[in-house]
């Protein structure tokens, strides 16, 4: 009966264990979404002008345009050029667009040689009535 009891206290703990999480909702990922990357010249003016208005604190917005929706992630001034932007993951779940970028550091002579900048990436795709979801 003992041995029963210890098991089971094995058990009970570790279910607690498992259940008790970071606090953030799973989410089942969907469908991959296609997009491009967009430079400056290929957005629209009134994009490109909110974009200069945030680049120096960073931003994560949307904006949509004849049947396109851009998703756009700035991280705001850094000390130095040289900095990467790369797309991790972009896909659509029952209930949102999820996106996740991350910045990469420049090289030691990127950082001795260049000013300040403030490295951003805006990606276009197909509009899709969701809210977009920053990871």
């Amino acid at each position: 009966m003992k041995r029963c009891m210890q098991v089971f206290l094995i058990v009970g703990i570790s279910v607690l264990l498992c259940s008790c999480g970071s606090g953030k909702e799973e989410v089942q990922k969907g469908k991959a979404l296609e997009y491009t990357v967009v430079t400056d010249n290929e957005m629209p003016e009134e994009l490109k002008a909110n974009l200069e208005e945030k680049k120096i604190d960073g931003f994560k917005i949307t904006y949509t345009d004849n049947g396109y929706l851009y998703i756009c992630v700035g991280y705001g001034e850094q000390k130095s050029g040289g900095y990467s932007i790369f797309v991790k993951d972009l896909y659509l779940s029952e209930n949102a667009i999820y996106i996740d970028t991350n910045l990469s550091g420049p090289t030691l002579e990127e950082a001795e040689s260049s000013g300040k900048s403030y490295p951003y990436i805006v990606i276009k795709t197909e509009f899709i009535d969701k809210t977009v979801v920053f990871d």
